[in-house]
Order: structure tokens, then C-alpha cells, then sequence
């Protein structure tokens, strides 16, 4: 009896652990819903290919940028684990190495964006919507060293669990995207009517305001003196290997699954506007449950480093199972609702563009079909989080690299090739996402992630 009041015990502790880290960074991330949301809201009111080519530029963007900033981003679990075993220091030593890495990849970028163009034309799209989703992209991947410059400082503090610094961070830069993407796409207060290019620089002013917040207080003098922040900056060669030596796994495994994912869209959009729309509306409803569980997945990947620093792999593990009930929880109330309020929730969309029936009926039963797979998709962020957070990382990368491209070559076939109905490759995309879930499902159950160290 005492024994099981103990571990009660010890599970409220370690909730409250998880909720103090992991709720602003949902919060944080639910702010980047808001501004996906917003900016695909707002297009819609121009032309259904307006919504579209922000889905297709936007995760264009993305992806070139993916590699670099999944490399930045695990600082994350470096941090963690050297604050876990009370090394402060390194901390901020760690932290500068993937901002070196993030100025590094400025001119790869900006070469790679030349070639937009030519990859949306290979993707078959509508001539009429390659200029809008090219221009859209190049100012993003332009303006993408601020995505990277984040995430390493996000990382810092997520790391160290200083969580609502990241919350503040994000939640201006929604203040500041959302308003400035309304004046600048319609031509308000007397600015010029930019459209699909004001969404674009409102994005990126977003982008600028939470990265000079995050900057502004990992330099200010309580994190210095706790931290050595501003006198970190020395490249040191031996931390830029280890931060390449585990986070290049993790990058590539986010590019290369980015990239087959990018494919999948691509393609789907090429079957014409009207399933574009479609395909654009569904994800956009799905990004609600999505980009919040990310928030809980790298707060997961934050916490199992700190236990597993600390060597205490087992809280490392109860830990993530009471991770996974929140996700659950959530995902489960969101299905619910894709499931029974699907004609609203695409009309916030549709009716921007008159809600034809063709891309209206298309949506709805899109969106019903995800409520099947929010679950899934749930528990393989927080199972990935876990399994980086301990340092499983070539794992991780190999396993779902393999399944992302297993996947992309299917899709590439069902549509170029037998020509499926696009309802048919989206039921394949959901079989896709459930299988992902179980396999990291699998590998956290194995404990094999409970003996190893990043540090």
C-alpha cells in the first residue's frame, strides 16, 4: 500500500515536471498554428490558388531548410543532458556552436532556392500556381537563417526548462505576423497590395521578433550569470563535432522525411486546383493537432535528456508514458471533432472562394479520414521525442527515413502511374502515419534507448 502511494506520488511529481516544460512549448507552438492558420485564412479570401501555394511553398521552404535547422534544433538535447549532470557551462558553449552552424548554411540556402521553379514544373503543377508557390518559397528560404538561429536558442532554453521564455518569444512573433500579414496581403493603412509576397515578409517579420526576444534574454544578466552566455562564443571544435555527431542524424532524418512528405503534397496538388484546395484545406485543419504535439514531443525530448543526464532512465521512461497520456488525450478530443464537424471547419475555408462543391465534398471527407490517424500521429512525436531525448538518434533516422520513402515511391506510383483517385492515396498517406506510430511504439518498448548517453 505504501509502495503504491509512493509511486503515486512519484507520478505527480513528474507530471507537474512535464506540464511546467512541455505547456508553453505547446503553447509556443500552438502560436505557430495560429500564423500558418492565419496566412492560409487570409489567401483564401484572394483565390484557391493562393491557399494552395502557400501549403506547397511554405513546405518547400521548409524542407530546404530542414536538414540545418534539425541539426541546430538537438542542442536541445545536449543542453539537457549536460544541465541534467549540473555542467551550466557547457550549456551556452553548446548553444553558440549551432549558431556558427546556422550562419554556415546561409549560402547553400540561398543557392539551393535558384532551383524552385524547376521542382514545382517537375511536379506537374498548375502553370498558374507555380509563380505564386515559387515566389512565396524564395522569400522564405531568403529569411530561413532566422528559422535556424531559433532553434538552436529555443533549444537552450528548452533544455535547461526555461520553457516560457520560448512561449513570450513565440506568442510576439504571433502578435507581430499575424496583424502585419492582414495589412500587407490586402493593402492596408496605406501600404501597397502584396498578396502571396506579403505573406511571406509578414512571416518572416514574425520570425525576427521571436528571434530577437529569445536573443535579448539569453544574453540579458541573470542567464549570463548563471550561464556564461556572452563569454560562450569561442568556436569550440571539439562541442561543433558532438553537436554534428548527433544532430546530423536527426537533421538528415527531418529532411529526408520532410522531403518524401513534400513529394506526397506535391503530387497531390498535381491532380489539379480543386484537389489542391482540397488537400491544402485538410492540412490545415490537421496542423491544429499537429504543431501543438510537436511543442509536447521536443518538451518530451527536453525531459527524458534531463533523466537520463541525471541517470535516472526509468523516470526517463515513466515520463514519457505520462507525456503520451496528454497527447492522447488530446488527439482523441480533436477526432472527435474532425469526425462530426467537417462541413464547418472546411467552409471557414471554401467559402473564400465561393465553396464549390468539388472542393468542398473532397475536404470534408479528407478531414474525416485524419480524425483516424491524429492518435497515431500523437504518440510516434512523443515515442521520437523520447527515443532523441536519450540520444536513439541513428535509429530514429533510419527507421522512418526508410518508412517516409517506402512511402513516397508508393505515392509516386499510385498517382503517376495507375493514376489512383485522390481519395484512395490519402487513405494510403493515413495507413502510412499509423505504421510510423507503431514503429517507434516498438523501439521505445524495447528499452534499448535506456542505456545510452549523449554526453
Amino acid at each position: 500500500m505504501a509502495t503504491a502511494a509512493a509511486d503515486l506520488q512519484n507520478n505527480r511529481l513528474i507530471l507537474r515536471r512535464i506540464v511546467r516544460i512541455a505547456l508553453p512549448m505547446i503553447a509556443s507552438h500552438t502560436s505557430e498554428t495560429v500564423m500558418l492558420f492565419a496566412d492560409r485564412l487570409f489567401l483564401s479570401r484572394v483565390s484557391k490558388l493562393h491557399l494552395a501555394s502557400t501549403m506547397t511553398g511554405g513546405l518547400t521552404a521548409f524542407t530546404i531548410s530542414s536538414l540545418f535547422s534539425g541539426i541546430t534544433g538537438y542542442v536541445n538535447a545536449i543542453v539537457a543532458q549536460y544541465f541534467g549532470s549540473s555542467q551550466k557551462e557547457k550549456c551556452a558553449t553548446a548553444t553558440a556552436q549551432s549558431v556558427y552552424l546556422s550562419i554556415m548554411a546561409v549560402p547553400l540556402l540561398v543557392l539551393v532556392a535558384v532551383f524552385v521553379p524547376n521542382f514545382f514544373k517537375l511536379m506537374g503543377h498548375d502553370p498558374a500556381q507555380i509563380p505564386l508557390e515559387s515566389v512565396y518559397a524564395r522569400w522564405l528560404i531568403s529569411g530561413s537563417v532566422l528559422i535556424l538561429l531559433r532553434a538552436g536558442l529555443t533549444g537552450f532554453f528548452l533544455g535547461t526548462g526555461k520553457t516560457r521564455i520560448v512561449m513570450v518569444a513565440n506568442f510576439i512573433g504571433m502578435l507581430v505576423n499575424v496583424p502585419l500579414n492582414y495589412v500587407l496581403i490586402f493593402g492596408k493603412l496605406g501600404f501597397p497590395e502584396l498578396g502571396i509576397v506579403g505573406a511571406a515578409i509578414g512571416t518572416l517579420g514574425g520570425s525576427f521578433s521571436s528571434f530577437l526576444i529569445l536573443l535579448v534574454v539569453y544574453l540579458s544578466r541573470r542567464i549570463n550569470e548563471e550561464y556564461g552566455t556572452r563569454s560562450a562564443w569561442k568556436f569550440d571544435k571539439e562541442m561543433f563535432a558532438r553537436l554534428l555527431r548527433f544532430g546530423t542524424p536527426a537533421g538528415v532524418e527531418i529532411f529526408l522525411n520532410v522531403f518524401a512528405f513534400n513529394i506526397f503534397v506535391q503530387l497531390m496538388h498535381s491532380y489539379g486546383a480543386d484537389v489542391a484546395a482540397a488537400t491544402t484545406i485538410a492540412f490545415n485543419w490537421d496542423i491544429v493537432v499537429f504543431v501543438p504535439m510537436l511543442g509536447l514531443g521536443a518538451a518530451t525530448t527536453a525531459i527524458v535528456g534531463q533523466y537520463i543526464g541525471a541517470s535516472e532512465a526509468e523516470v526517463a521512461r515513466k515520463a514519457t508514458l505520462l507525456a503520451l497520456r496528454v497527447a492522447l488525450g488530446y488527439a482523441l478530443s480533436m477526432a472527435v471533432l474532425f469526425l462530426f464537424a467537417a462541413r464547418p471547419l472546411v467552409g471557414v475555408f471554401a467559402m473564400g472562394f465561393g465553396d464549390p462543391p468539388a472542393v468542398s465534398d473532397l475536404a470534408q471527407r479528407m478531414l474525416r479520414l485524419v480524425g483516424f490517424y491524429t492518435v497515431a500521429d500523437a504518440a510516434q512525436l512523443v515515442f521520437t521525442g523520447a527515443l532523441r531525448g536519450a540520444g536513439d538518434t541513428r535509429w530514429v533516422m533510419r527507421t522512418s527515413v526508410a518508412l517516409h520513402w517506402v512511402f513516397a515511391l508508393v505515392a509516386v506510383t499510385m498517382i503517376r502511374v495507375i493514376a489512383v483517385p485522390p481519395l484512395v492515396m490519402w487513405v494510403v498517406f493515413i495507413a502510412f502515419v499509423i505504421s510510423l506510430g507503431m514503429a517507434m511504439y516498438s523501439r521505445f518498448r524495447a528499452g534499448t534507448w535506456m542505456s545510452m548517453r549523449v554526453i
